[in-house]
């Protein structure tokens, strides 16, 4: 068997109305090189699990598809997945999401290819709510390579999108990673930690599906966000494999509690707030945190006139 060049992993669960254009998508791509769909089947109660068998027994040598004996939860099937993925690269697109070029393997492989200091290559998508509004292109002036600092400030690349450097995660992220919703982005940040930068691709490969599933709850409660992503990087601080990169996450912690001690007063929740801005004062310019305190609190308290 030649050597898979990328794995792509899907993972899925209950998403019967979507699996098969998202599989379809993966199919349809046209390379010079040997890739597999790698999908993890988290033991879905609707016809998900049919239908992922249905193109395995199809697509033998194409399709590697994991089944569940249990539903174990998103961040445990993504641990479980990634680990299955032997190839160079890795390209990640969800069971509701799917492809529409069928060149976006070959164009990114290319790339990373020919240009081997950088690490992960991404594209532009359109997004696409319940309601079947489509949006995008994003007609934006985002720069064309970015580094690990860029990253550590928030995830920007649309998962459906990226192709990376296939980086096994280390023991403590499997440890770890299962209690968050998702794994991208601290994925990203591991392939980066040695070094290496991100291009975009200005170019739409895929569509997101917006408003589905748990990131519909995390965009209505901002600070909730906000933890979450705060938890990660605390994680990635913790982690040896990281030394190199700890002032740089440091800086990234600061700035989600700043961001957060913001939200808790928008949300009015003040105890939170101002534990927050204690916490802050001394890990950074004071001036800074308080006028950011007082915005926030100044916004919410004057919505009330």
């Amino acid at each position: 068997m030649k050597e898979i060049t990328v794995s792509i992993f899907m993972l899925t669960y209950n998403q019967e109305n979507f699996i098969a254009q998202a599989i379809e998508g993966v199919l349809m791509q046209k390379t010079s090189f040997v890739y597999q769909l790698v999908i993890g089947e988290d033991c879905s109660t609707d016809k998900t699990r049919e239908i992922c068998k249905e193109y395995a027994t199809k697509f033998p040598e194409k399709i590697k598809l994991l089944l569940n004996e249990k539903n174990i939860g998103l961040g445990a099937n993504y641990v479980k997945t990634y680990a299955e993925c032997t190839g160079k690269y890795l390209a990640i697109c969800d069971g509701d999401d799917y492809w529409i070029d069928p060149l976006k393997l070959q164009k990114q492989v290319d790339f990373l290819e020919k240009n081997p200091d950088y690490k992960i290559i991404y594209t532009n998508n359109y997004s696409l709510f319940p309601s079947g509004k489509k949006t995008g292109p994003k007609d934006d002036d985002r720069p064309l390579t970015t580094v690990f600092m860029d990253l550590v400030t928030g995830n920007y690349i649309a998962s459906v999108s990226s192709l990376f450097k296939n980086v096994p995660l280390t023991k403590k992220m499997e440890h770890w990673i299962p209690a968050f919703p998702y794994a991208d982005w601290p994925t990203y940040l591991l392939v980066l930690n040695q070094g290496g930068k991100i291009y975009f691709l200005n170019e739409p490969t895929a569509v997101y599906r917006k408003d589905f599933g748990t990131s519909t709850a995390l965009r209505k409660e901002k600070s909730k966000l906000g933890e979450i992503n705060l938890g990660i990087l605390k994680n990635l601080y913790r982690d040896q494999i990281f030394q190199e990169n700890k002032k740089s996450l440091k800086k990234g912690i600061i700035n989600f509690k700043t961001g957060l001690m913001a939200s808790y007063n928008k949300e009015r929740r003040f105890f939170k707030s101002i534990t927050m801005l204690f916490e802050l004062i001394y890990r950074k310019n004071p001036f800074f945190v308080f006028r950011v305190y007082l915005y926030s609190l100044k916004r919410i308290l004057l919505s009330n006139k």
